[in-house]
């Protein structure tokens, strides 16, 4: 049996995580600081894959490329963790700290 869309969404976003220690406050900060730029370059190729999906979708008369669709899901759940790390949501750090699932 196949989990459904939002089951495997759930699991990635909230899912298990290995148990993170506490970063004291100047690590903490440096790990913001380079986690915003990360962010900012994501955003960056977020934008470009949007507009290579909307080709492909008029090329494909409304269909769109699956690939491209799953590689924009997981940045978006990357981008997410990410921002829960920066606000404090989080003591995980995202991807290339930790695995990218």
């Amino acid at each position: 049996m196949r989990p459904s869309d939002d089951d495997r969404f759930e699991g990635r976003m909230h899912g298990p995580q290995e148990a993170a220690q506490k970063d004291g406050l100047l690590m903490r900060l440096i790990h913001m600081i380079l986690i915003g730029i990360m962010i900012q370059v994501a955003m960056t190729v977020l934008g470009v894959a949007t507009l290579v999906q909307f080709v492909v979708l008029v090329i494909n008369k409304g269909e769109p490329n699956p690939r491209l669709a799953d590689f924009g899901e997981s940045l978006g759940i990357w981008l997410a963790k990410a921002a829960r790390y920066l606000v404090a949501a989080s003591e995980v750090k995202p991807w290339p700290w930790t695995e990218l699932d």
